[in-house]
């Protein structure tokens, strides 16, 4: 596919997706985008070489979400009656979410500005964030007559709890970055011309480690959620008989005797 609502970069094993609608401060809920999304995750999902993935915002904003003038107008995802607008839900950005969780690469969402409504709600699909000081949050549906459709309702509680979630979703209000931190919705605040590089260096850390294996272990993590502990141990002892059996373990054990060895040389 070739991308014109985003831009995609490899760095080595790293993918970066940029939301490049800079104009409407980088809205998801027109087709062409959720459609270059979805193909994006895809992409990376299929290329073993890429282990991390990061996702940012052209422009000032990461992303304001929905385009409100489209809702006024009832246009695109707003068009039809309350079945249409049903269905333009579930095959528009209810899409992006699904597709993050089929993707087992690591991702980060490097937040460089106002992350509001949906665009809240994109950066919990990803498995970290990390903020500029300019960056805003807010799950603001209701202050303009709506409720989370694209996930948020699942998403938000898991990474900062339930009561919290609670607070932000019924007072609309906005947090600053360092708020954000505090109740741990995003893990690190920078200033803004150290957001990628920082990203960039988070990505490396984790790119470092066994492609594949990072990959068992972020579906590990997702398939868990809401799983009672003997689930959990059941579907850990699976990936783990895998794990026990692959080259990269191998190779770990091998290096590790080798480095015992070379200390008791000395």
């Amino acid at each position: 596919m070739e991308y014109r609502e985003i831009i995609f970069e490899q760095k080595e094993n790293i993918a970066v997706v940029t939301l490049n609608r800079p104009d409407v401060r980088n809205t998801v809920t027109e087709k062409e985008i959720i459609e270059e999304i979805v193909d994006a995750c895809l992409r990376v999902q299929e290329d073993q070489s890429i282990r991390v993935m990061i996702l940012t915002g052209a422009g000032t904003a990461f992303s304001a979400g929905g385009n409100v003038k489209d809702m006024y107008n009832r246009v695109g995802t707003f068009a039809g009656d309350p079945d249409q607008i049903r269905n333009n839900y579930r095959q528009g950005i209810q899409r992006i979410p699904l597709a993050f969780q089929r993707l087992d690469v690591p991702t980060i969402a490097a937040v460089n500005g106002p992350a509001i409504g949906a665009g809240c709600d994109l950066t919990c699909m990803c498995d970290l964030r990390i903020a500029s000081d300019r960056a805003r949050f807010g799950e603001t549906f209701v202050s303009v007559g709506l409720i989370p459709g694209d996930g948020g309702a699942f998403l938000l509680p898991r990474v900062i709890g339930y009561s919290k979630a609670m607070e932000l979703a019924f007072t609309c209000r906005v947090i600053d970055a360092a708020e954000a931190l505090r109740i741990g919705l995003v893990s690190e605040v920078v200033p803004p011309d150290r957001l990628i590089p920082r990203s960039l260096e988070i990505a490396a850390e984790i790119a470092k480690q066994p492609g594949r294996i990072l990959r068992l272990a972020k579906r590990l993590f997702s398939l868990t959620q809401g799983k009672s502990l003997e689930e959990t141990l059941e579907i850990s002892a699976s990936f783990q008989a895998l794990c026990h059996h692959s080259p990269e373990h191998l190779q770990a054990l091998e290096d590790f005797f080798a480095r015992q060895k070379e200390r008791t040389s000395k």
